[in-house]
């Protein structure tokens, strides 16, 4: 009798497949953080111009507020 030849090819199969499963999720796992990367990025400037329209809001109201005449003029011995 012959001795068995055992076929290795269903285990390099399996491997084989388990290898581009692993390749496929580094790849999505990657996509998916610079997604994140992309929209903290968005995030951030978006919250940068707004800071930047609060400033120029602060600054136009200091400046009205500094060319209000602020002398009303009374005289405090006639109010008694």
């Amino acid at each position: 009798m012959e001795p068995e030849k055992k076929s290795h090819g269903a285990l390099i199969g399996s491997i084989i497949i388990i290898i581009i499963l692993i390749i496929g999720g580094i790849y999505i796992w990657q996509t998916k953080v610079k997604e994140m990367q992309l929209e903290k990025q968005k995030v951030e400037m978006q919250a940068q111009a707004i800071r930047a329209e609060n400033e120029a809001e602060i600054k136009a109201l200091e400046q009205e507020s500094d060319s209000l005449d602020s002398n009303i003029d009374i005289d405090l011995d006639t109010i008694q």
